[in-house]
């Protein structure tokens, strides 16, 4: 086995993200040693059906009036019981498409599908079977990697700034950035250099707003490519009030749920002026978090859904201090980069390193995170057999 500089093992690891924005799995394979030692290997996606989507939807409903953790009431344990099997079905097919061997595999990061954050209340959950989803693919995998830094006090989120930060340092980018990811929630990591912990927080709505708009208004799950958007005229009134809300008034680090915020203002804007309205509303969010980082940023770097919208790209190339870039630019993948998070972080997890810091959640001490699922013996011999 490989050693990094420092003589750690280097291992293999693939990560698993699903989204707020619910449009399917990403799956990636990274080398890393869990620090500074970083190597990027293939990447894939597997988008859910719209029925998948639809069950995801009455999840995320039934899951507003959760008070415990581990209740499934309505749709959630058939909505936990798909993210599981499809999470299993993407690696499987990742594999095969790779030509990877399962035992070439330290760990998988699963992160699963995120259907309530209320961490003021202690409560973030986060459906899909890890124990499962290990039996039926024979490789040891970490999940839940939310909940201890919840439990601590924590926001629970970012979490990814901590890998986000070793790609800055891989890449020797001159600092300080700021890393910005558009999803169904935003999110920025402030990365100043050195041994420095990040700083990070939501910024406000992402992708979800304008994803829910398009849904109801054309049947449409996403603006492809902002093109309704790029039809649009910002109504400078209504985005005043979006941004007059007091979310915007604290500083990192900070965490958002999905529904925090409503398109409701918007209702009476034509479809196009509203995803016009809405798009500049996720660009304005971001420059509102901005005063409270330390320093300006030397550039913007987006990665995420929001990446591959030119129409947000204007908007936000428009409305920052800073240069902002795509975060090829970087030489990184922008739809890769948060499931690549989740294998970084699950080696970080087997190893005992910490996965949050008081600067990117608010928790009191850096905290590591995560629950082991081994697989059985005989569930690996299933697995090979499969």
């Amino acid at each position: 086995m490989p050693e990094s500089s420092v003589g750690v093992p280097i291992r293999r690891a693939i990560g698993l993200m699903s989204g707020t924005s619910m449009d399917g799995v990403d799956v990636a394979l990274i080398e890393s040693d869990g620090e500074s030692a970083v190597s990027f290997g293939p990447t894939g996606f597997e988008p859910y059906e719209e029925d998948e989507r639809a069950l995801l939807r009455a999840a995320l409903a039934d899951a507003a009036a959760l008070t415990e953790r581990a209740a499934r009431p309505g749709v959630l344990a058939t909505a936990e019981e798909m993210i599981t099997q499809r999470h299993a079905r993407a690696v499987e097919r990742f594999l095969s498409a790779n030509a990877i061997e399962r035992d070439s595999i330290a760990v998988i990061g699963f992160h699963g599908q995120t259907v309530l954050h209320r961490p003021k209340q202690r409560l973030t959950v986060q459906i899909g079977d890890g124990q499962a989803l290990a039996g039926r693919l024979g490789i040891p995998t970490i999940y839940d990697l939310r909940a201890a830094d919840v439990t601590a006090g924590g926001e629970g989120a970012p979490i990814a700034p901590v890998y986000h930060r070793a790609l800055v340092e891989k890449a020797s980018l001159a600092v300080p950035v700021a890393l910005l990811n558009v999803g169904g929630v935003a999110n920025v990591t402030f990365v100043s250099g050195g041994e420095r912990e990040p700083i990070a927080g939501d910024t406000g709505p992402g992708n979800a707003l304008i994803d829910d708009l398009m849904l109801a208004r054309t049947g449409e799950p996403v603006d492809r490519d902002g093109a309704m958007a790029a039809r649009g005229r910002v109504d400078e009134d209504v985005l005043r009030c979006l941004l007059d809300h007091p979310f915007f008034d604290s500083p990192p680090p900070k965490s958002l749920d999905r529904n925090d915020f409503s398109r409701a203002a918007v209702d009476g804007l034509s479809t196009e002026d509203a995803a016009a309205t809405l798009t500049a509303f996720t660009a304005g969010s971001v420059g509102r978090l901005l005063p409270h980082l330390p320093a300006p940023p030397r550039q913007l770097i987006v990665c995420g859904g929001g990446a591959r919208n030119p129409t947000l790209m204007r908007e936000l190339a428009r409305r920052m201090p800073c240069p902002v870039v795509t975060a090829e630019a970087c030489g990184w993948s922008a739809d890769a980069i948060e499931a690549q998070a989740f294998a970084y972080l699950a080696l970080r997890s087997l190893r005992g390193l910490p996965l949050t810091f008081p600067g990117t959640t608010g928790v009191a001490k850096a905290t590591t995170g995560g629950i082991i699922a081994i697989p059985r013996p005989d569930q690996r011999k299933v697995a090979r057999s499969a």
